[in-house]
C-alpha cells in the first residue's frame, strides 16, 4: 500500500483543503524563508491554539470531582464513568461528519459551531440536578468538541508555520497544557462546587469563541465538498486503520487510569487535581520535548513499542497496587510520561501513513480511538463493581499489551513513514537554506 510521500496527498492544498486561516503559513513564510519555531505563529494560529487549550482541558477537568459528584448525586462510579463515555463516545461518531460539514460551511465557521456548542452544553450540564442529567448534556458537549477539535487539527496544520512536524508540536503543546492544567482547574472549581468546573468551562470558551470570531479569518468552503462517506472509506487504507485500532486499544488503557482511578486513590478534590496535575504536567513535557528526541534517536517503530511496553508494565503496577495508596499515586502520575510520548508520536505518524488528505485521517482516526477512550471508563467501573477493583486496570494492562501486536503488523508501514517525515523535514530545510541565499544576495545589493 503506497504511503504519503513528503508533499501531502491533497497535492499541497492543505492550506485551503483544511480551511487554514490567517493566511495560511507556508515553509518560508517567516524569515526570507527560514523554518519557523512551532512557537512562532499567526495570530490566528494562537487563537486556535488557545481554544484548544481549553477543551482539552475538559478531559481531565471532571477527575478531581468524579467521587464528590458520585456522593452528593447519590450515583455509582459505574454511573459517573457515563460522563466519559458520553462525551467521547459522541466525538467518535461526529469525527465521521465534521468533515462533510467543514467542506459546506468552511473551518472558521465550524470552529465557531462546536465551541457554541460546547459553551451552551458545559452551561447546561452545570445547571444540572442529576447525573442522567449531566451525562445527557456532556453528549451535546461532546458534538462541539468533535466539530472543534478535528477542525482546529486541521487549521494548524494547514496554517502554521515551521512544517507539519512544528504544526503537531505545536497542537501536542496545546493537548498537554490544557491536560495538565484542567485537573488543577477542576480541584480548585470544584472545591467550591461540583458544579465550578462546568461553569469554568463555560467562561474559558466563551473567551476563546471570542478570539476566533475576532482573529481568525473568514475561511470559504473548500472548492471539494467532502462526501460523509470518506472517513470511513479512509479506513480501508491498512496503515490507518492499523493505527486507529492501536490507538484504540492504548485508549482503553489510557483511560481507564484517567476515568476510573480517582476512585481508588481515596484523595479529596484538591489532592486529587494536585495528582492529575502532576501527571497532565509530564503528559506536556514529554509530548512537547521527550518524544521528538526520543523518536530522532530511535526511531518511531523502536520508540513506540518500548513506549507501550512501559505503559502496559505500568497499568499493571496500578492493578496489582491498587490498594497501596503511595504506589497507586505514582504510577498514575507516571502514566503521563507513556501518554505524553505516544500522542506526539502516533498523531505524527498516522497522518504519514494515511494516503488520504489530513483532514480525513484525522476523522477517520480520531472515531476509532475516542471510541476505546468512550467505553472503558464505563466498563472499568462495571468490572470494578463486579469483580473488585483491580480488574479494570489488569484489562487495561492487557489491552495496551494488545496493542503492541497489532502496531507490528504494520512495522513496514512505520518504516516508510519515517522516511517520509525525514524528507518533509529535509524540504523545509532546504528551502530554509534558499531563503537565507536570498537574504544574504538582498543584503548585499543593498
Amino acid at each position: 500500500m503506497a504511503v504519503n510521500s513528503a508533499v501531502p496527498p491533497d497535492g499541497g492544498r492543505a492550506a485551503t483543503e483544511t480551511g487554514g486561516a490567517g493566511g495560511g503559513s507556508r515553509p518560508g513564510a517567516h524569515g526570507h524563508g527560514a523554518p519557523a519555531s512551532p512557537f512562532r505563529q499567526p495570530r490566528a494560529v494562537w487563537a486556535v491554539a488557545l481554544a484548544c487549550v481549553v477543551s482539552f482541558m475538559g478531559i481531565g477537568l471532571v477527575d478531581p470531582i468524579l467521587p464528590s459528584l458520585a456522593g452528593q448525586l447519590h450515583a455509582t462510579p459505574a454511573q459517573v464513568e457515563l460522563l466519559f463515555t458520553s462525551y467521547l463516545v459522541v466525538t467518535a461518531v461526529a469525527m465521521l461528519v465534521t468533515g462533510w460539514v467543514s467542506s459546506r460551511i468552511g473551518a472558521k465557521r465550524t470552529l465557531v459551531a462546536g465551541l457554541i456548542l460546547i459553551v451552551v452544553f458545559s452551561a447546561l450540564a452545570g445547571s444540572s440536578h442529576s447525573i442522567g442529567e449531566i451525562v445527557g448534556f456532556r453528549a451535546g458537549w461532546g458534538l462541539g468538541n468533535a466539530l472543534f477539535i478535528a477542525t482546529s487539527l486541521a487549521v494548524i496544520v494547514g496554517s502554521a508555520s515551521g512544517g507539519f512536524a512544528g504544526a503537531i508540536v505545536l497542537y501536542e503543546t496545546a493537548l498537554g497544557v490544557g491536560i495538565a492544567t484542567g485537573p488543577l482547574l477542576g480541584s480548585i472549581l470544584g472545591g467550591i462546587s461540583w458544579r465550578g468546573p462546568f461553569f469554568g468551562v463555560t467562561v474559558l470558551m466563551a473567551i476563546s469563541l471570542t478570539a476566533t470570531l475576532v482573529l481568525v479569518e473568514k475561511t470559504p468552503p473548500p472548492a471539494r465538498k467532502q462526501p460523509l462517506s470518506d472517513p470511513l472509506r479512509a479506513l480501508r487504507h491498512r496503515g490507518l486503520l492499523t493505527m486507529g485500532l492501536t490507538a484504540l486499544l492504548y485508549n482503553w488503557g489510557f483511560f481507564t487510569v484517567l476515568g476510573y482511578a480517582p476512585f481508588p486513590m481515596r484523595l479529596d478534590t484538591h489532592l486529587l487535581g494536585i495528582a492529575f496535575t502532576g501527571w497532565g504536567v509530564l503528559v506536556a513535557i514529554f509530548a512537547v520535548f521527550g518524544a521528538p528526541r526520543l523518536q530522532a534517536r530511535f526511531g518511531i517503530a523502536p520508540t513506540l513499542y518500548a513506549n507501550l511496553a512501559l505503559f502496559a508494565i505500568d497499568i499493571a503496577v496500578i492493578a496489582i497496587f491498587v490498594t497501596d495508596q503511595a504506589v497507586l499515586i505514582t504510577a498514575v502520575i507516571l502514566t503521563g510520561i507513556f501518554i505524553g510520548v505516544n500522542n506526539t508520536i502516533t498523531t505524527q505518524a498516522v497522518m504519514t501513513v494515511a494516503p488520504v488528505e489530513r483532514s480525513v485521517a484525522s476523522a477517520a482516526y480520531g472515531f476509532i480511538r475516542f471510541i476505546g477512550g468512550g467505553l472503558a471508563p464505563y466498563f472499568a467501573g462495571r468490572m470494578a463493581q463486579r469483580w473488585g477493583p483491580h480488574v479494570p486496570f489488569f484489562v487495561g494492562a492487557a489491552s495496551v499489551a494488545l496493542a503492541i501486536v497489532v502496531l507490528a503488523t504494520a512495522h513496514r508501514l512505520l518504516a516508510a513513514a519515517e522516511r517520509n517525515q525525514a524528507a518533509e523535514a529535509a524540504g523545509y530545510a532546504e528551502q530554509a537554506a534558499e531563503g537565507e541565499a536570498l537574504a544574504e544576495e538582498l543584503g548585499s545589493a543593498t
